[in-house]
């Protein structure tokens, strides 16, 4: 699988240019009737805005966007552009402008729409979606809180546990730490403590910054 970037998470921003409202809006997204919801959403929200521009990026081959009454190719390509240049797909995002009554040109135009989709991606954070395993391992109760800071440490997630004589964690791991976490864990119990692998899969990372 190529190296992925995805939104973290929904995110909305603002801004006034000219007395222009923007309000800038970012999902991630998993299929292309998702991206259409959150538009449908989207317009919906903001019914009474001049303008509900939008555009989405899905895998390497799905892309769409809207210019949604603006001079053609002054919103929805300048939006999709910006994660084009990031690195960044399955993204929804929807650009919402109120017009304040002053023209902003073809330039102005493309710069704030451009502008509200990187802010709104900025405000997300972005994730690299990664292979993680998901692993089991029993553990002396001595040794639970020590197992989940090394958890912590590796930015794993700790999914379940368990109380019986011993201590059953299940936890997921990025694939990426998995190793060190297994030598620390070594390390930890001298060697007492057996993980089982459970499953794969990929899922996006820890928050990033742009």
């Amino acid at each position: 699988m190529a190296v992925q970037r995805i939104p973290f998470s929904f995110a909305e921003s603002e801004f006034v240019e000219k007395r222009s409202r923007f309000i800038g809006q970012v999902w991630p997204i998993a299929s292309e009737e998702e991206a259409q919801e959150y538009i449908r959403a989207a317009k919906k929200k903001y019914h009474d805005a001049r303008h509900n521009c939008w555009c989405y990026l899905l895998g390497d081959n799905v892309l769409r966007y809207s210019d949604d009454g603006e001079p053609q190719g002054t919103a929805g390509q300048p939006m999709l552009n910006v994660f084009q240049r990031e690195g960044v797909s399955n993204v929804c995002c929807v650009v919402t402008r109120y017009f304040g009554g002053i023209l902003l040109g073809a330039g102005g135009l493309t710069r704030a729409y451009s502008k509200s989709a990187r802010d709104a991606l900025t405000e997300a954070g972005v994730a690299t979606m990664c292979l993680w395993e998901q692993v089991c391992l029993e553990c002396a109760y001595s040794l639970l809180e020590r197992v989940k800071l090394e958890i912590a440490a590796v930015n794993g997630t700790l999914d379940d546990i368990s109380y019986a004589a011993h201590v059953t964690v299940t936890a997921s791991l990025p694939d990426n730490g998995l190793l060190f976490w297994r030598q620390r864990l070594t390390e930890l119990s001298a060697g007492s403590i057996t993980l089982h692998s459970l499953c794969q899969s990929y899922r996006p990372g820890p928050r990033e910054e742009l």
